[in-house]
């Protein structure tokens, strides 16, 4: 038995990684469970994934940027995970305050703590949901998100965690026939293009985990932007989507190992 603490939700299998908790343990915080972080450092041992889920994060932060800067106010953050600094609605509605965000995630504890965090914000929600059934989610979001108008749709670092037998492109196509014209998609996804043998080596961890991993080409991930107009600079490695300074861009910018793409509804 793993270890237990009061802020878990009853029925939260503590001795089963969880995707959501190893990348709060990666980017520092503290809703974690032993097997998180003993899952997190045999990743750390084959991939860098602690920069991975660094660029990630930052990516994240200037798409949200560039969105609000393009006219959306509300956005829906798919596999929203457990928060940390620089929480899609702190980006957003700094930004811009009337912006409105509902996350969605599988994990009970990201939930959890997202309400809390969410609790004297009457502009952000977290909904608790499996993203594979984007109707369901769609209908549950619309309290508070207006799909007439367009949406910001966030699917950053999720969509490996959905496999092909699930049909993640068909996913983020219903999606997409939900959301207004002028609307966005945001992807990152995990990719063996730069590392395949220690992206291997990291699947391999990852089957031991509630959410395993399925990385994909160039061309997997660029299928996924199916019926949206891709905007500068493409697809691209995450620290090459629009960083704020040169300095910003690693060395080696691929082996970040997640390619970033940001494309518009027409």
């Amino acid at each position: 038995m793993g270890d237990r603490v009061s802020w878990a939700p009853e029925g939260v299998d503590v001795d089963l990684p969880s995707s959501a908790r190893i990348y709060d343990y990666l980017l520092g915080g503290g809703h974690n469970f032993a097997a998180d972080r003993d899952t997190a450092e045999a990743l750390v041992r084959v991939l860098p994934v602690r920069d991975m889920a660094r660029l990630n994060r930052s990516y994240l932060r200037r798409a949200v940027l560039a969105l609000v800067d393009a006219g959306i106010t509300q956005f829906l953050d798919l596999g929203s995970g457990i928060p940390t600094v620089g929480n899609v609605h702190e980006v957003a509605q700094d930004a811009n305050p009337d912006c409105r965000v509902v996350y969605v995630d599988i994990e009970p504890v990201a939930i959890k703590h997202s309400e809390l965090l969410l609790a004297a914000n009457p502009r952000a929600t977290a909904v608790l949901a499996d993203l594979r059934e984007p109707e369901a989610v769609v209908a549950e979001a619309g309290a508070l998100l207006d799909f007439d108008a367009p949406v910001g749709l966030l699917a950053v670092g999720v969509m490996q965690f959905i496999p092909d037998e699930d049909d993640p492109w068909g996913v983020l196509a219903r999606y997409r026939d939900a959301l207004a014209p002028g609307s966005y998609l945001a992807l990152s996804h995990f990719t063996p293009d730069r590392m395949p043998r220690e992206m291997a080596a990291g699947a391999d961890i990852f089957q031991h985990t509630a959410e395993p991993i399925t990385p994909r080409t160039r061309e997997q991930v660029l299928a996924m932007m199916d019926g949206f107009d891709i905007v500068e600079p493409g697809l691209v490695f995450t620290p090459e989507w629009r960083p704020e300074s040169p300095e910003d861009v690693p060395d080696d910018p691929g082996r970040a190992n997640l390619y970033a793409v940001v494309g518009r509804r027409p």
